[in-house]
């Protein structure tokens, strides 16, 4: 959109061309005489605003010049007003340009005089005296100047001569003056030739024929009592108003001396306006409007019944009344403007008139409040609306301007002209997000491209200033691009999940996305979007403790003297998972005796329920199943193996399947004190050991953590059985290091030295000779790493031996 400004040039130019030209004549070059190039005249769409006159002048773009749009008649146009001109305004636009033209209309000799009767006739006395005025019929030529009535002249000349005087308002009186008796016995018909000819070229007359009619005996005319009569009258006055009453006198009595009034003008609008009474009474019966007429003067005759005559003059001054609206006309006016516009930019340009004089004509513009415009008045007459404050198109897009014009007059008269302006946008708004930030959330192994979160922008522009495009902002999580994990819709601010999440990896994470219109230059904004995972029971529990091992079997041993309630031994279960997918419940599936032992619903505690009695099986087998609480639910299970006896002979022989034989019992004793004898050995040189161990500790820390898989610590129950009462306190340690697979990981388990734990190979199927131990466990809680390695050596050596080894 474009904005313009009025500039107005000083003085005004005028030609001058005579009236009744043909059509596309040239009237004057405008683009020399106004210093202009035509193509500015072409550029800036220059185009005439003349109001009435419009229809007589038209504007040549192409050659700068104004020509005649339709033939002028001067006489139609202006009348008798003289200098008969156009006014005329060129408007240019980029930039707003008025230039100001009047073009005068010279008059022509295109009209000859003429009289509005064409025969005039007199009865005269013939007692009428030598000098006695014969007021004649005036000529009317439309022309003005020379071109109009110059001359009279009158024939024959016997008995009358014609006179004629120049009045002051430049008319002349033509009168007809006796200056020879009449002789109603020679003559009583007179026939005469009244020609009015006027100056122009060529000439060009009128004639009026006058008949005299010779009368007896009326030798006193008539004789108004004033020469000049004065009058006023308001416009729009009703018909039958009394404008003045004239009166003339006769000294002739009688029939002779009875006076009648009548109008003497020759132009018709007066007669129809305006009338005469017997009684010398003028009164209105027509309608005068000041706006058309600001006088009038009219001309009277008083006539005796004898023929004799006498004139005067009426002058009537026409009152203005406030009777008219002012004309607004829309010169030139802008629909659209862009809301950074700055102050003072044009949006229209008019012009007011009232024909109304003095106060009645004087107007003063305003527009409705609280709009960000105001007028500016460049000339007389002329107006430009402009902006006074800034524009902002998000808080009106519209803009609906009344402009009211009243003049000065009591009562005031107004006219007004609606307009509507739309304001363009400018991309001055930022897009804008709902919230500050935002979470959302996802179950973890979802299906990669489902739809996570919806964002939403807005922007209070419009159209492509207001069009929102979302683009994921380049960040990394955990050193991986943000675009592996989610996308987002450019359109439809939907944000997706680009992989499957898993809660145990990753339980949040952060990014921005960025909202940007479609404006030039782009204006964006930012957000944070936090991903929350949400956990799924994706994993069953994990036990810990009793490890189960495939070749051997490892049983807890209860004494037959354990009271009820006695802790043979703690179920100890992890789960990955978190909430409460990893709440876990203990419950005794299968048991060799359920009446016995009972499993701890929470703590996965085992316990006697009742006491043990010598009946009771020395081989106990339970199976305890360990349950999340998710839903649906994930579970593991666990076989512990419990010795019910008092020694281990007693348990050795009911675990054992096949018999003794005296060379097992040889190899045993000798094995037993081949074992005693480097267990000693290996004591003293593990104190050796231990100290050069501790220069060289963290090389020890690097064999215990040698597994690459993480490792949760895991701590198995301390035991410690006091005042012989077979129940264990409620306080236990458990240490554990474990992997997803703990048969590789390095484990320490911390028990009370009075805790019995049998190992038995459950694959035996011979003479104690055949018993093999996979693990002998020597370790105590706070033993060094040193001995618990070389307790595992001295596990395997037994191992080769055939024999098992119970600390």
């Amino acid at each position: 959109h474009l904005h313009y400004m009025m500039f107005y040039a000083l003085g005004q130019i005028s030609y001058s061309v005579p009236e009744e030209m043909p059509k596309g004549s040239v009237v004057g070059n405008i683009a020399t005489d106004l210093g202009l190039d035509v193509k500015r005249l072409q550029s800036g769409k220059a185009r005439i605003f003349a109001g009435e006159s419009a229809e007589y002048i038209e504007l040549s773009r192409e050659r700068g010049v104004l020509l005649v749009k339709e033939k002028i008649d001067r006489e139609l146009l202006c009348r008798q007003t003289t200098p008969c001109a156009l006014h005329l305004q060129v408007i240019l636009e980029k930039p707003m340009e008025l230039f100001r033209i009047t073009v005068e209309i010279t008059d022509i000799n295109d009209n000859s005089p003429s009289f509005k009767n064409g025969e005039k006739r007199f009865e005269i006395s013939e007692s009428a005296v030598t000098g006695s005025k014969f007021v004649l019929e005036k000529a009317v030529d439309l022309d003005i100047g020379r071109n109009g009535v110059k001359n009279y002249s009158l024939k024959p000349t016997d008995n009358f001569v014609l006179k004629v005087e120049n009045e002051a308002d430049g008319n002349k009186k033509v009168e007809m003056i006796l200056h020879k008796p009449l002789d109603r016995e020679k003559e009583e018909e007179i026939s005469l030739l009244l020609k009015a000819v006027d100056g122009g070229e060529p000439q060009m007359s009128g004639t009026v024929k006058i008949y005299v009619t010779v009368l007896d005996a009326n030798d006193n005319p008539p004789v108004f009592t004033q020469s000049v009569y004065k009058a006023t009258i308001a416009e729009n006055s009703q018909k039958g108003t009394t404008l003045t009453t004239v009166s003339a006198s006769d000294a002739d009595k009688g029939i002779n001396g009875k006076i009648s009034y009548a109008l003497s003008t020759s132009i018709d609008s007066l007669s129809d306006t305006f009338q005469i009474k017997e009684n010398g009474e003028v009164i209105l019966v027509g309608e005068i409007d000041f706006e058309r007429a600001k006088n009038y003067q009219i001309d009277i005759v008083a006539t005796d019944s004898g023929g004799l005559s006498d004139s005067s003059k009426i002058i009537v001054d026409v009152i203005d009344v406030n009777d008219n609206d002012p004309v607004i006309s829309i010169m030139s006016k802008s629909d659209f403007i862009l809301e950074d516009s700055p102050y003072n930019t044009v949006i229209v340009m008019f012009s007011v008139t009232d024909p109304d004089s003095s106060n009645n004509g004087r107007v003063n513009c305003k527009i409705n409040e609280n709009i960000p415009f105001a007028i500016k008045t460049s000339s007389n007459d002329f107006y430009t609306l402009i902006t006074d404050s800034e524009l902002d198109r998000e808080t009106a897009s519209e803009y609906n301007i009344t402009v009211t014009c009243s003049d000065g007059g009591i009562p005031s008269l107004s006219s007004s002209v609606s307009l509507t302006l739309q304001i363009s946008d400018v991309n001055d708004n930022a897009p804008v997000f709902e919230r500050s930030s935002y979470e959302a959330y996802i179950v973890e192994n979802n299906t990669p491209g489902v739809s996570i979160f919806t964002v939403k922008a807005t922007d209070a522009d419009w159209n492509q200033n207001a069009r929102v495009s979302y683009i994921l902002e380049d960040t990394s999580v955990n050193g991986v691009p943000i675009s592996s994990y989610v996308s987002v819709s450019a359109d439809s601010g939907v944000i997706h999940a680009v992989r499957s999440f898993d809660y145990e990896q990753i339980k949040d994470f952060c990014f921005h996305i960025k909202a940007q219109d479609g404006g030039s230059p782009p204006l964006s904004s930012n957000v944070t979007i936090k991903i929350l995972i949400q956990d799924q029971n994706d994993n069953p529990p994990q036990v810990l403790y009793p490890v189960q091992t495939g070749g051997s079997m490892v049983a807890e041993m209860v004494p037959r003297s354990a009271d009820v309630g006695y802790l043979v031994t703690k179920v100890v279960a992890v789960d990955v998972d978190s909430g409460q997918n990893a709440w876990l419940s203990y419950k005794l599936q299968k048991a060799t005796d359920r009446a016995l032992f009972e499993v701890g619903l929470q703590n996965g505690e085992i316990r006697t329920i009742r006491q043990v009695t010598d009946k009771d099986a020395v081989k106990q087998r339970l199976t305890v199943i360990v349950e999340d609480n998710g839903q649906p639910s994930r579970s593991a299970t666990v076989i512990v193996n419990v010795a019910v006896a008092d020694s281990f002979p007693e348990v050795l022989s009911e675990f054992s399947e096949f018999p003794h034989d005296k060379e097992y019992n040889d190899n045993l004793t000798f094995n037993l004190v081949l074992a005693l004898a480097v267990v000693s050995f290996l004591f003293i040189t593990c104190l050796v050991v231990i100290i050069s161990v501790k220069i060289y500790r963290w090389r020890q820390s690097r064999i215990l953590y040698h597994s690459s898989l993480p490792v949760i610590p895991y701590y198995p129950p301390r035991y410690s059985d006091t005042l012989g009462t077979g129940t264990l306190p409620h306080v236990y340690n458990y240490e554990v290091c474990r992997t997803t697979d703990s048969r590789k990981s390095d484990c320490k388990l911390g028990r009370a030295g009075s805790q019995n734990v049998l190992i038995m190979d459950s694959s035996t199927a011979g003479t104690m000779q055949r018993i093999q131990s996979e693990k002998i466990i020597l370790d105590e809680p706070d033993s060094p790493l040193e001995v618990r390695t070389l307790s595992h050596y001295l596990q395997m050596l037994l191992s080769k031996s055939s024999l098992s080894f119970s600390k």
